[in-house]
């Protein structure tokens, strides 16, 4: 339990204090904002805040305190965290009906009591109808906190019955300082990570930069006719699927910004200027951008029941076709 924020999150910390100041703490509170900016750890302080006897003078918790104790050994009776029992599983209606059945009963201490979900869109749809009829009539001293980065995925009748929490994306001037201290490649991973700060941080690491690399070099095989794009699709089943999907995507954004400008700026992947560079003077821009258009379909079905096998096969083979006639 840490009693800090990000240097980002300074407007929103205040603008949570507000709240308190004013005695105005929403019953039910909608954080959202992109993914990987510190949504999770942004609620997860100002409800520990919430809890504590004694918060700073900056509005933290104080660590210390009986009640901060609690919430270090996860015993605190009045505070409940719910998320998917499985990492990429849903929140079920059986957490949700546990979770009503305590709040039935009054809180045990005489501040807040506070229910931390994330990511909310997890809820599926019978956790989602259940948790609506608690919201519509709360219990007392009750504090709803909900995280998401996809508010898309949240049913209208939920949205209407929270207090909206938008964050913004991070100054680009205040990550990269704290960036640095993560890794010496700050403007790749700050691009790579399209400006979130947790998300570059997660990026930084040897092994996604040598997996990233390993991906584009078959990228550019199958271009070169150098690897069969089955044997690819097959190896790349292992990786992780949106971040798969976002390469290809952001490889081929930086392929269209070299066929119209001589000198690119904002590439997603300066580190590979010059191979992009090369495979760009011979793309015919057209098929280029039907195969954008074939990624972001990706994007969506990616999400359903398809075999995945058959949908990177599609996406390679696909990009081998486009290549065939060119290089």
């Amino acid at each position: 339990m840490t009693n800090h924020i990000y240097p980002w999150q300074k407007n929103d910390w205040q603008q949570l204090q507000n709240y308190v100041a004013q005695n105005r703490v929403p019953q039910a509170l909608l954080i959202n904002g992109a993914l990987g900016i510190g949504k999770q750890h942004l609620a997860e302080q100002f409800a520990h805040a919430l809890l504590c006897e004694h918060p700073t003078a900056e509005g933290f918790s104080c660590g210390k305190c009986s009640r901060c104790l609690l919430v270090k050994a996860e015993t605190h009776p009045d505070f409940m965290d719910i998320k998917p029992e499985e990492i990429g599983k849903n929140i079920t209606i059986a957490q949700i009906r546990t979770l009503i059945e305590k709040l039935s009963l009054k809180p045990q201490f005489e501040r807040y009591r506070i229910v931390l979900i994330h990511p909310a869109d997890a809820l599926n749809n019978a956790a989602a109808n259940a948790f609506l009829k608690y919201l519509e009539e709360p219990t007392e001293r009750t504090v709803l906190i909900l995280v998401t980065h996809r508010m898309n995925k949240l049913p209208a009748t939920i949205k209407s019955r929270c207090q909206k929490f938008t964050m913004a994306m991070p100054d680009k001037n205040l990550v990269l300082p704290w960036l640095f201290q993560q890794t010496n490649n700050t403007e790749v991973i700050f691009n790579l990570a399209q400006g979130s700060p947790l998300l570059a941080q997660q990026y930084a690491t040897d092994e996604h930069f040598t997996q990233r690399r390993d991906c584009f070099n078959a990228f550019l095989a199958i271009a070169k006719q150098q690897s069969h794009p089955v044997i690819i699709a097959e190896q790349w089943l292992k990786l992780p699927e949106a971040t798969l999907l976002f390469w290809l995507s952001s490889w081929v954004i930086d392929l269209m910004r070299y066929r119209h400008q001589s000198t690119p700026k904002n590439l997603y992947h300066a580190d590979f200027k010059r191979e992009l560079s090369e495979l760009s003077s011979h793309i015919n821009s057209m098929k280029l951008y039907e195969f954008y258009d074939l990624l972001l379909q990706s994007r969506r079905r990616i999400e359903t029941q398809i075999n995945k096998q058959v949908l990177w096969e599609e996406i390679l083979i696909s990009w081998a076709m486009l290549n065939r006639s060119v290089l």
